[in-house]
């Protein structure tokens, strides 16, 4: 009987390390994300500060700033939440991270602005090329963080996965139009269009490739 009762015992707590391993899990991944959106929200910041051309988006962002004379934060939370409505037909639906998406770089991006209109008020050519390339490496290392967190997809990445679902296009061209159309019409609005915006479009992708070997494994486990 003795025996029976010391292989009993060293059993117990085994029954309780399950129940804590999802809330781990969750936590370790909520850092990721929330880190990667402060860093998307600073890259954004970056790119617009420099003057030299934003992301796709952010050409539309601001061109309705120009327009309307609101702060940049709540045009991208009020743009955000208009791509979400364009969800619905698509059948999308949204997570964690879409939400965290919409609330902390519409919360973050007037903040880091305004920081660096006080630290660079005026900065020279040479600065503001310094700023837009960091921002592009930047805005590569924060999307690797955020899609390794797997909390599901921004409003903009929604809507693409959506219509290649809907459509059947390559999300090459579902991306393409979608980004060329924004374009252009935040241009239209007045956004700043500019060589930062096709550096862009041409080497975010190679860095969020290269940061993903180490920030979401997930994306690169498959040539």
């Amino acid at each position: 009987m003795g025996a029976v009762t010391s292989t009993d015992h060293p059993a117990e707590p085994t029954t309780t390390q399950p129940r804590r391993a999802p809330r781990t899990q969750g936590a370790r991944r909520g850092v990721p994300l929330i880190l990667g959106l402060l860093a998307y929200a600073l890259s954004m910041a970056l790119m617009l500060h420099a003057g030299q051309g934003g992301m796709p988006w952010d050409v539309l962002h601001q061109g309705i700033v120009r327009r309307t004379g609101l702060a940049y934060g709540p045009v991208v939370v009020v743009a955000s939440v208009l791509v979400l409505l364009a969800w619905i037909p698509l059948r999308q639906r949204p997570g964690v991270g879409t939400v965290a998406n919409v609330v902390v770089i519409g919360a973050s991006v007037d903040p880091f602005l305004a920081l660096l209109e006080r630290v660079a008020p005026h900065p020279a050519l040479v600065a503001q090329v310094a700023l837009a390339l960091a921002g592009i490496a930047l805005n590569g290392v924060a999307t690797a963080a955020y899609i390794g967190s797997r909390f599901g997809p921004g409003p903009r990445d929604g809507l693409m996965t959506g219509l290649v679902a809907r459509t059947r296009l390559s999300v090459r061209v579902v991306k393409t139009a979608i980004e060329v159309t924004v374009v252009l019409l935040g241009w239209a609005l007045g956004g700043t269009f500019g060589w930062a915006t096709v550096a862009y479009a041409l080497g975010v992708g190679p860095v969020v490739q290269l940061a993903a070997r180490r920030l979401a494994p997930s994306m690169t486990a498959h040539p």
